[in-house]
């Protein structure tokens, strides 16, 4: 299960490599996800570590026949400038809350496949999130055949919950205020797509 690289229109999503390391420590520090109580320095290389991590694991994830999880760099087609990241990630949350799966204060955690994405605000507002998450989309549900795609954020994301609306997500608010950072997820069937 090699990661493939997916073309669209415009991009190119492919697997990342060690020479990425200044565009993503760059849309990290961009996007405001860098740790503020690190230097420069520590946040790149902690950054380092990362993407040292992100290589290995497609390497191993593809040996175990496992599903090619992980980030994926988005770049232009023409040019090939650094876009950002979108990827497939393993997302462990209490699904149980939300009222499509039963609504229940409290619920147990459950793994689900989730949908990441992170554009370099130079390039935000140009549809690059929505193409290159829909490509992603289409390869998991085409390709890999999942049943189920979610993504989450913050009740105050409104360019993240575009981009799931564009996908043709159904968008749920956990109507529990426990854990703080499981706002809002939006669901994407399969069967919704294909049927």
């Amino acid at each position: 299960m090699q990661r493939p690289t997916l073309e669209t229109k415009r991009l190119r999503i492919r697997p990342l490599v060690l020479e990425d390391l200044e565009a993503c420590h760059r849309l990290y520090v961009d996007i405001d996800w860098a740790d503020t109580r690190l230097s420069e320095e520590a946040n790149r290389e902690q950054r380092r570590r990362w993407l040292e991590w992100t290589v290995r694991n497609d390497e191993q994830l593809a040996l175990l026949y496992q599903p090619p999880y992980g980030d994926r760099a988005v770049e232009l087609k023409d040019g090939g400038g650094f876009v950002g990241l979108v990827g497939l990630v393993p997302l462990l949350a209490p699904f149980g809350q939300l009222p499509c799966f039963g609504r229940v204060e409290g619920a147990r955690f459950s793994p689900e496949v989730g949908l990441f994405w992170a554009i370099s605000p130079h390039f935000q507002r140009k549809g690059y999130a929505t193409e290159a998450a829909r490509a992603l989309v289409q390869y998991a549900f085409g390709t890999l055949k999942l049943g189920r795609i979610v993504a989450g954020t913050e009740r105050g994301n409104s360019a993240s919950m575009a981009v799931m609306r564009h996908l043709g997500m159904r968008l749920e608010e956990n109507p529990f205020p426990e854990p703080p950072w499981f706002q809002v997820t939006g669901l994407l069937e399969a069967s919704e797509l294909f049927s």
